[in-house]
């Protein structure tokens, strides 16, 4: 069993900023990938910004320069800095990790309001 908790989501101003963190728990053995990516109603599930074991990042190019993802493999937990928010990020994040398969949380709300 595998469970992943997400945490920071809220409501910021345009312009402000928000850190997003996601704790993995239970049976966790090897984590490849981290990553979050966004859902907004309507639409496809879309990849923000992931990171390998390795520390090698990949961000979709509306996040690039604003958005910084990391990890802490001690802590089975990855993180995403959003910086510079603006109202039209606003939907729902999910947490996924990749190990053996994919694993997701059960997403956090992040609102800009303008």
């Amino acid at each position: 069993q595998v469970q992943l908790v997400e945490s920071g989501g809220g409501l910021v101003q345009a312009g402000g900023s928000l850190r997003l963190s996601c704790a993995a728990s239970g049976s966790i053995f090897s984590i490849n990938v981290m990553g979050w990516y966004r859902q907004a109603p309507g639409k496809q599930r879309e990849l923000v910004a992931s990171i390998t074991s390795g520390g090698i990042t990949n961000y979709a190019d509306s996040v690039k320069g604003r958005f910084t993802i990391s990890r802490d493999n001690a802590k089975n937990t990855v993180y995403l800095q959003m910086n510079s928010l603006k109202p039209e990020i606003t939907t729902v994040y999910y947490c996924t990790i990749n190990m053996v398969r994919n694993y997701w949380g059960q997403g956090t709300e992040v609102t800009v309001s303008s």
